[in-house]
């Protein structure tokens, strides 16, 4: 926080609210907004879970043409992603941010009835996928603010744990309906419509209205003794020269050896982003996204391998969002003891697990459970543990940005995945292609690797965040 220069005179005397209680564990805003996940993901997972067999055998595309939509739904969100931050810290309000975000999301889910052809089906994904990015990092930020630093990686797999409760459960609806209803797509995205407008009407309605800046603020007003000596708009007012007087939402006052001093929240400086460690953080996300091949793809090539009927497709999802929500509170408490980089390269070994299960030329059911087991361990490994490890290598006052960029990252990466995939595919097939992803996987997990040693000891040390 910065300190004014010299102390400045009270117009009047400030009153001294007793200090909050120490926060611990996980508290009730990370348990709202991952009830908004789990109900947003009902309906974007119940579509995800159609999709591929929606494109490729109703509408017909071919594996490089599948890719390039595949890759649209990778990474578009990309595009807004660091926006979204940028709004929310600019704005100091992540939680209309993100509701926005919402707010479009659920929109593509009533433009989907209508929707014919490929043209009208990418424009409505992409859409969607812009509403994801920008909700994204605020979410995040709104997470990281309402927790301790040392319990940061418990609570992103708390959210993360309820989010994938979601996307088990939308895959679930979209296969009884379709069970019920053979080829029935409209009644998947009607239910897919209910849900999403119920997670926003619980975002805007129950969620409280988080303010990271002025958060930064409220901490630094804590005196010696941990007194907030002034924590909301109007209890300190600063006299300025010529006796102007003003009172500002982001100001506090701070019990410094002087006396009363006036504080107030840095303005965001996005050159913080270019810090080494964090750009270790960036480039290590960049080479693994890059090497990662999308569920859908995977879930096509063990559906083409082993040829099993089309309405037990959405299951695939079920499997790995099952092993996912198991494993993500785990592994999110496993993070914060032993370390967020070292738990987020282990998980893409997991993953390289995954690929040697799925290029296997024949397979069957337990290798088929195995593959989906291994890629939800390796997203219990590296989602929620990437914000977490991202949030704090910056400064709270762009940590919506921070998280945004490494995101961004991600999302760009597994664009270039996906197209780069379905062009090894149509070349040389399903499994030789899954077998070079592989291979590439394991010199990026040594890369990886490399990047990432120590990233986080000095951050461990002084970490004020």
């Amino acid at each position: 926080m910065y300190l004014s220069d010299r102390p400045r005179e009270l117009a009047g005397p400030a009153r001294a609210p007793a200090a909050p209680a120490a926060r611990r564990g996980v508290g009730s805003t990370v348990l709202l907004l991952g009830l908004v996940s789990l109900l947003t993901d009902v309906s974007s997972e119940s579509v995800s879970a159609v999709l591929p067999l929606y494109l490729t055998a109703v509408l017909g595309l071919s594996p490089l043409a599948y890719g390039f939509v595949d890759g649209l739904y990778q990474g578009v969100s990309a595009l807004v992603r660091i926006l979204g931050g940028w709004l929310s810290d600019r704005a100091d309000r992540p939680k209309w941010v993100a509701f926005a975000g919402y707010a479009l999301s659920a929109v593509t889910k009533a433009l989907l009835l209508p929707a014919n052809g490929l043209t009208a089906v990418t424009a409505v994904i992409t859409l969607d996928r812009l509403g994801k990015g920008l909700r994204t990092a605020p979410r995040d930020a709104i997470i990281a603010t309402a927790t301790p630093p040392e319990s940061r990686g418990r609570a992103f797999g708390v959210h993360r744990a309820l989010d994938t409760t979601g996307a088990a459960v939308g895959p679930l609806l979209a296969f009884s309906i379709l069970w019920l209803v053979p080829g029935d797509y409209r009644g998947v995205f009607v239910a897919s419509l209910a849900a999403a407008l119920l997670g926003l009407a619980l975002l805007g309605l129950m969620v409280p209205d988080v303010r990271p800046r002025r958060t930064a603020v409220t901490a630094a007003g804590e005196g010696p003794a941990g007194d907030a000596t002034a924590t909301r708009p109007g209890d300190a007012t600063a006299t300025r020269p010529g006796n102007l007087t003003a009172s500002r939402p982001d100001t506090t006052v701070a019990t410094g050896p002087a006396g009363p001093v006036a504080t107030r929240a840095p303005r965001p400086s996005w050159r913080t982003l270019a810090e080494p460690r964090f750009a270790r953080v960036v480039a290590a996300a960049a080479v693994l996204g890059l090497l990662t091949i999308s569920d859908g793809f995977l879930y096509l090539s063990l559906q083409q391998r082993d040829d099993f009927a089309e309405r037990w497709f959405p299951l695939l999802f079920v499997g790995t969002n099952v092993a996912y929500l198991c494993l993500a509170v785990p592994c999110g408490r496993l993070a914060d003891r032993v370390g967020r980089a070292k738990v987020m390269v282990g998980g893409h070994l997991l993953l390289l697990g995954a690929y040697l299960c799925a290029a296997r030329p024949t397979g069957g059911f337990a290798l088929t459970l195995a593959c989906l087991l291994l890629l939800g361990a390796f997203y219990a490994s590296t989602d929620g543990v990437l914000a977490a490890l991202a949030s704090t290598l910056v400064p709270q006052s762009i940590r919506a940005s921070g998280i945004a960029t490494a995101q961004t990252v991600v999302a760009v990466s597994r664009f270039g995945s996906s197209l780069l995939f379905g062009v090894l595919w149509s070349a040389w097939g399903r499994s030789p292609a899954v077998s070079i992803m592989a291979a590439g996987l394991l010199v990026g997990v040594t890369a990886a690797w490399l990047l990432l040693r120590n990233v986080e000891q000095p951050q461990r040390q002084g970490d004020a965040a």
